[in-house]
């Protein structure tokens, strides 16, 4: 029994900035890697950001420079910093989590629910 829940979604102007928040509860052990994707009209849902359980992160080429990625284990939550946004970053952003639930043996992936971010140029 284990959920995502995002928060931040927003309307922005170019070249602001925004942070989305993903917060994971439940039976939760432990979690691995987390991560951020995105979807937008038409486009298949690409990988954003991710951090792994010890903080390495990786990025889209896309978002390199502008976006950071960062957890609270304490809160089991991951942010996404989101500076110097750009149109072509309007999408609906969804986390993701590998998470190791209480009585279970192996990592299972959940989804946030989805949050729109859009900005405007």
């Amino acid at each position: 029994q284990v959920q995502l829940v995002e928060s931040g979604a927003g309307l922005v102007q170019a070249g602001g900035s925004l942070r989305l928040s993903c917060a994971a509860s439940g039976s939760i052990f432990s979690i691995n890697a987390m991560n951020w994707y995105r979807q937008a009209p038409g486009k298949q849902r690409e990988l954003v950001a991710r951090i792994g359980s010890g903080g390495s992160t990786t990025y889209a080429d896309s978002v390199q420079g502008r976006f950071t990625i960062s957890r609270d284990n304490a809160k089991n939550t991951v942010y996404l910093h989101m500076r110097s946004l750009k149109p072509e970053d309007t999408a609906v952003y969804y986390c993701n989590a590998d998470v190791l639930g209480f009585g279970s043996t192996r990592y299972v992936g959940y989804w946030g629910q989805g949050t729109q971010v859009t900005v405007s140029s």
